[in-house]
């Protein structure tokens, strides 16, 4: 399998040749493009970047600013390089994005970034794109990894938060993405009393209600009173599960939202009291299924269970290939 003549792989990524633009490198670059603001895609001290306006606002709060930010719309199409380069929704955070490219040979590839086909109102679905090489993640590329509904993992926490009235219901969850995603899955399930939240989180938060997604009153768990958090859902970042910051928080149920939380061995080593399968990357059905519907003429696995999702690209006709991209060895959920 060769890539076109336009397009050149490396460990540190993929690079349009003639406009010497990376995608989503490993480190500082000239010129990059960027399919989503989580920090081992965007990294800081790149010169000039093409993004969607979103993605670079998200890099902009968490201090990886370009010296030039262009924010493309989705589906618009740019040329750089002799190549139409356009972004198409990812359906993984605010602002995520497919990138595709047509090179002046008439190949199309699309690199998908991190992507999830779970429907999530914070951010623009999923949207497949025709191609003739798809590069796609393996975060979650073995079998076992078949998500269950988001909505019934957190009726199942609000449950036991109902049965656990003097306790506070601590949830894990990552800052840009995750959090916000959690914080709309309980209003929809009919949870619209404060939630509370680690100072970490504020500002994205905050970002993405200045994007117009709702998410409803929200308050710092450092401005709250000891017996308001009683019966109160408290979001954190991961780190701060086990930190001295949560001993303020009364008798704390501690959960996890993560696709890693399907194996419970991981659970357990982070202390986890009550584990929820909440995955922002697609599972073993949703990455096949993908596969099928843009039907590639071969396939470029980035990161993840590789082996796995290679194989079965073989198994169904598909020439495969693992690229192995520096910084990408694993990715956190």
């Amino acid at each position: 399998m060769r890539a076109p003549d336009w397009l050149e792989v490396s460990p540190r990524g993929l690079r349009l040749r003639d406009a010497d633009i990376w995608i989503d490198p490993a480190g500082p670059s000239p010129r990059a493009i960027v399919t989503h603001g989580h920090s081992d895609h965007a990294r800081g001290g790149h010169g000039t970047v093409w993004a969607t306006r979103e993605t670079l606002a998200i890099m902009g709060v968490r201090g990886q600013a370009p010296a030039e930010g262009i924010g493309l719309a989705q589906g618009s199409v740019v040329e750089l390089g002799g190549v139409r380069v356009s972004l198409h929704p990812a359906g993984h955070v605010l602002g995520s994005a497919q990138v595709r490219m047509e090179g002046p040979d008439g190949t199309v590839v699309v690199v998908s970034g991190d992507y999830k086909r779970a429907p999530d109102p914070t951010c623009a679905p999923f949207e497949p794109v025709p191609c003739d090489i798809f590069v796609t993640e393996a975060t979650f590329a073995l079998p076992v990894f078949r998500h269950p509904r988001a909505a019934s993992e957190i009726a199942r926490a609000l449950a036991v938060l109902r049965a656990n009235p003097d306790r506070s219901l601590l949830i894990g969850a990552y800052a840009l993405g995750k959090a916000q995603r959690v914080i709309a899955l309980l209003r929809a399930a009919g949870h619209l009393a404060p939630i509370y939240l680690h100072g970490a989180l504020e500002r994205l938060c905050a970002l993405y209600e200045a994007a117009g997604v709702a998410l409803g009153d929200l308050r710092l768990v450092s401005s709250a009173r000891p017996e308001a958090l009683r019966g109160a859902v408290v979001l954190a970042p991961p780190s701060a599960l086990a930190d001295r910051w949560s001993r303020r928080l009364p008798e704390p149920i501690t959960a996890m939202a993560s696709g890693w939380m399907r194996i419970r061995a991981r659970a357990r080593q982070r202390g986890v009291e009550l584990p929820l399968v909440v995955s922002d990357h697609a599972d073993w059905e949703d990455l096949t299924t993908t596969i099928r519907e843009v039907a590639p003429r071969e396939v470029w696995v980035t990161h993840g269970r590789d082996d796995a999702l290679v194989h079965w690209c073989a198994v169904n006709g598909i020439p495969a290939r693992a690229l192995h991209l520096v910084g990408r060895e694993d990715e956190a959920d």
